[in-house]
């Protein structure tokens, strides 16, 4: 008899450790929470002294579990996605993390960029080589080259601007050798390529996917620490806290002010996924003012999803649903933001 209850309790126990510990391929999607911005951002001798809050908001995402997946599938603001639709094509662990990495440096460098021209304060722009986001199996630079790399020199040219290898590439043909200087870990190190068909084209490359890597320089210096926080969405609540920061007026006016969407280089607050569960993570954590990003549905995206909606059309349905009192703004530009903040009146204490 006890022997029968031993092996009950170890049944029982790998069955527990089963569905709670066996990671399927599948992501779960759930509400975040906000956080200060101003906690990750410092403007040398900038104004940290403000009424309100400007806050960025989050979503939680984690690989699944039998036990997470079952329960998530009956929570309405949890959502299951598979592997490939969180990763690109070929894309591993390490290379979406890189990736998402090099969405937030270039979130960053957005923000300080549209936040310095709107202060009409110094900055200079310096460009760095590229950043190798994803390397394509059995391409020519597989097991040559890693995420994060960045190419800095090709046959002896020197690269600042990802045109520039471009250039250079579109001269090759299929097996010509390439000399490559790339930076690793602040080292340098030669590699030599012979390039091929990339993966799935007939085009003759390298068979990587890169991005730009470039740097601004400000007066005054700004310190940004955001390495754990992935993605671009962020990047119009860091333009909005490096702005307040820079100037003398209070930009939050004593409310507690979140908001979400991608800082694109000409002013534009761009689209992002899961923004529900941020509506419902700033409920949660007591937020007035929602900027949302109303951005614009094209003719394309509704053929390939005909019930496609915008942020802010998806953002105004969530607040209804969780009956907030949040306020829900919709923005296309950073100047939507600013216009509806000049307008907003002070809060009473």
């Amino acid at each position: 008899m006890l022997k029968k209850s031993f092996v009950s309790i170890i049944i029982l126990f790998i069955v527990v450790f089963f569905l709670s510990f066996y990671r399927l391929d599948y992501y779960i999607m759930k509400p975040g929470s906000a956080y200060d911005v101003s906690q990750f951002v410092t403007v040398e001798d900038g104004d940290k002294n403000h009424e309100g809050t400007m806050s960025l908001m989050t979503v939680a995402m984690a690989e699944a579990t039998p036990l997470t997946y079952a329960v998530s599938y009956f929570k309405e603001f949890e959502e299951i996605y598979k592997e490939e639709d969180v990763r690109q094509e070929e894309e591993d662990e390490e290379e979406y993390s890189v990736r998402q990495l090099k969405l937030m440096t270039d979130s960053q460098f957005n923000a300080l960029y549209i936040a310095f021209q709107k202060a009409n304060l110094p900055y200079t722009i310096e460009y760095h080589g590229v950043t190798v986001l994803n390397v394509l199996a059995e391409g020519a630079a597989d097991g040559e080259l890693e995420p994060g790399d960045e190419i800095v020199e090709v046959d002896g040219v020197l690269i600042e601007k990802a045109q520039e290898l471009t250039q250079i590439l579109s001269t090759k043909k299929e097996n010509d050798v390439v000399e490559l200087v790339i930076n690793r870990n602040d080292k340098l190190l030669d590699r030599t390529l012979t390039l091929k068909p990339i993966p799935g084209s007939e085009k003759v490359g390298i068979g990587i996917t890169y991005s730009e890597s470039k740097f601004i320089k400000t007066e005054p210096n700004v310190n940004v620490d955001a390495d754990k926080i992935g993605g671009p969405s962020a990047g119009l609540m860091f333009t909005l806290e490096i702005l307040n920061q820079l100037i003398d007026e209070d930009l939050t006016k004593g409310y507690s002010i979140a908001g979400t969407g991608e800082m694109n280089e000409d002013g534009t607050v761009g689209r992002i996924g899961g923004i529900e569960k941020k509506v419902v993570a700033a409920d949660k954590d007591g937020v007035e003012i929602f900027f949302a990003p109303d951005d614009v549905i094209t003719e394309t995206m509704r053929h390939l999803n005909p019930n496609i909606k915008s942020n802010y059309e998806v953002a105004v349905e969530t607040a209804e649903k969780i009956n907030t009192e949040m306020e829900i703004v919709p923005v296309k530009t950073i100047d939507d933001a600013l216009d509806f903040i000049e307008k907003l009146e002070p809060k009473e204490d």
